[in-house]
């Protein structure tokens, strides 16, 4: 019998990554509230450009370079670009466990990913970087969900203050 190291169970991992991109998810799709309000169009519109952008950079681009535009006043283009810079921290450990693949070592029950990105060196590629989700990994992405769930709570009282289509 192999004694099982402490730490999040294959199911667990798989749940909380599950959990962290509907937050995810949920909380970028606000943009298009932002972008019919700040664009002053309706929700309808706001959703066609929202889902011709099809990288989340490419709606926070769009997002920021309206609120920036002059006749956004200035308390609420802070607001604003606070949330989107806000959305972009997060987007970086999102993306590292959205864009992984997910393993266990069935013996010890270890749960790792593995970056399917290409990391471009000096003199060569590296691939398929592998780490742990041990207890620690878990309680960050605990934090990124929390941190998302307040962020989308911040971005649907901008949408409440400023009027914003709903």
């Amino acid at each position: 019998m192999t004694n099982r190291a402490p730490g999040p169970t294959f199911d667990e991992a798989l749940l909380l990554i599950g959990r962290l991109n509907y937050t995810w998810t949920n909380t970028e799709s606000l943009l298009v509230h932002i972008i019919a309000g700040l664009a002053r169009t309706d929700k309808d519109t706001a959703v066609v450009i929202f889902l011709t952008l099809n990288t989340m950079r490419a709606r926070v681009d769009l997002v920021e370079r309206l609120a920036k535009l002059d006749r956004t006043p200035a308390a609420d283009r802070a607001r604003i670009l606070a949330a989107t810079r806000t959305l972009v921290r997060l987007s970086a450990p999102r993306n590292r466990y959205n864009h992984s693949l997910y393993a266990f070592d069935p013996d010890s029950g270890n749960v790792r990913t593995i970056l399917m990105r290409i990391a471009d060196r000096k003199d060569g590629i590296k691939v398929g970087q592998s780490t742990d989700l041990d207890a620690a990994a878990m309680q960050e992405i605990r934090g990124v969900i929390d941190e998302l769930a307040d962020l989308n709570r911040e971005i649907w009282s901008i949408i409440r203050d400023l009027g914003y289509p709903q």
